[in-house]
């Protein structure tokens, strides 16, 4: 392991001190709005500047720790710090409306807020960097010991060894025997020799990876960290086929873990995704016909045929339903079998522009307004398609947790249009799972314009 040589005696003000520059933000934002709009203080400037302190400090102590947390990721710090400046909204306004302070303008509010709700989650961020490359440099780190010697304890000592900005120190592994799995220079002896070593090196936290069968020495090292009142984490063996995103659950006493991270599994996520969905289909279809009239002639005339291409896809939880395209092929008895090819014969010359431009996606508003579709989420296939690679690509059914959508992840990193191997609808079925583990509202907005973008230059795989 890399040597660290000073854990840093101060690191124990570390929050104090990230605590102290969050109101120097705060008041930093007031003082701005104060010298924009004088009509922020008016009143009375000192109650206004006090509750406006006041406000913060349940989003401070409630949420500023997570600045210092060693492993949280910086999207849940983004969103910590958001959350704590809506928490501050209802506590400094009704604090000021109880205090018959009731004259300040809203345009005041927004103008403060927005700076707060830029400035707080940058501070934050850049905080985070900083505290990172502070535990580099050898300070604030954790000294630990790791009780078992097999290939989880390993991959645990690799991962805190391979990032110093966790701020962990691996001082020493202990079990019956140093096994291929733990470095020589690593092993401090069985079990028996832990606690005199706990005691001799300032050790601060215990992690315990030892098997499920090991009970007697399980309690044992619990005991021994209990005693010395040291923070213990217990390591399941199986941790290295546990994906990134997981979830642990409490049925009653007893812990279950969720293999797979779904924000949309949660009702409030879901309701938030649907209203988007039908706010933006609403605007879409209200502008519908704009596009609908010039372009379902435009097909009449290059074709014999009906305007709208219908076709029977895989949707949520499996279920098919029907699809609305703009028909951009000649009728033909392929069409829900044979997927569509770049120099297809089957496609009219104004399919060829429709298909490129990504116009004939357009009746899919319909699908998101009645609810079979979302504007964003895992591309709908053809049952066929369904059926075929369901069973050649691990993972591939999971794409249908959640809503099929107009564009995805995968879409606009590329992989769309014809897959002629299978490497390629692989990778698309490995963008369509992170999406579906790390969705949020803001990354529906990223792919909606990033897809409106790429619609604009055209899509070179669009056919």
């Amino acid at each position: 392991m890399t040597g660290i040589n000073q854990s840093g005696r101060y690191g124990r003000y570390l929050h104090a001190a990230l605590t102290l520059a969050d109101f120097v933000i705060l008041n930093f934002v007031f003082a701005a709005t104060a010298m924009l709009s004088p009509e922020f203080v008016a009143a009375s400037p000192r109650t206004v500047w006090l509750m406006a302190n006041i406000a913060f400090i349940p989003g401070s102590v409630l949420l500023g720790h997570q600045q210092a947390s060693r492993t949280i990721a910086m999207e849940h710090i983004m969103a910590a710090s958001i959350k704590a400046v809506i928490l501050h909204i209802p506590l400094f306004i009704c604090g000021l409306y109880f205090l018959e302070i009731d004259r300040i303008p809203w345009g005041v509010f927004a103008e403060f807020y927005g700076m707060l709700a830029v400035m707080l989650p940058t501070w934050w961020m850049l905080s985070r960097v900083l505290i990172k490359r502070y535990r580099r440099s050898g300070h604030n780190y954790s000294t630990i010991v790791v009780v078992g010697s097999n290939p989880t304890s390993r991959r645990l000592c690799d991962i805190m060894d391979s990032e110093l900005g966790f701020g962990y120190k691996v001082m020493g592994v202990f079990d019956k025997e140093c096994t291929e799995h733990t470095p020589a220079e690593l092993y401090r002896g069985t079990i028996d020799n832990l606690e005199e070593y706990i005691e001799q090196n300032n050790i601060r936290e215990v992690y315990c990876a030892l098997g499920g069968g090991r009970h007697e020495e399980i309690d044992r090292v619990i005991r021994i960290a209990e005693h010395h009142v040291l923070q213990l984490y217990l390591v399941p063996l199986f941790s290295q086929r546990l994906p990134r995103n997981y979830e642990m659950y409490a049925l009653g006493s007893i812990p279950i873990l969720s293999l797979r991270h779904q924000p949309l599994s949660r009702f409030r996520n879901r309701l938030a995704k649907r209203a988007f969905d039908i706010a933006v289909s609403s605007v879409a279809l209200l502008m519908f016909p704009l596009v609908l009239i010039p372009v379902g002639l435009a097909i009449k005339i290059s074709s014999p045929g009906p305007i709208f291409f219908r076709q029977l896809r895989t949707g949520y939880r499996g279920r098919s339903f029907r699809c609305f395209k703009f028909r951009t092929m000649k009728v033909n008895s392929e069409a829900d079998s044979a997927q569509a090819t770049k120099h297809d014969p089957r496609k009219t010359r104004l399919g060829e522009f429709l298909r490129h431009s990504s116009i004939d996606e357009l009746p899919q508003f319909i699908n998101v307004f009645i609810g079979d579709m979302s504007v964003v989420g895992p591309r709908p296939h053809m049952l066929a398609h369904t059926e075929q690679y369901g069973k050649l690509i691990d993972k591939y059914m999971v794409r249908h947790y959640i809503k099929p959508g107009i564009t995805g992840w995968a879409q606009i990193n590329g992989f769309r249009g014809q897959t002629e191997e299978l490497w390629q609808m692989e990778k698309r079925v490995e963008h369509d799972v992170w999406y579906i583990e790390n969705w949020s509202i803001g990354l529906d907005i990223k792919i909606m314009f990033r897809t409106v973008i790429n619609a604009v230059r055209g899509e070179k795989n669009a056919f």
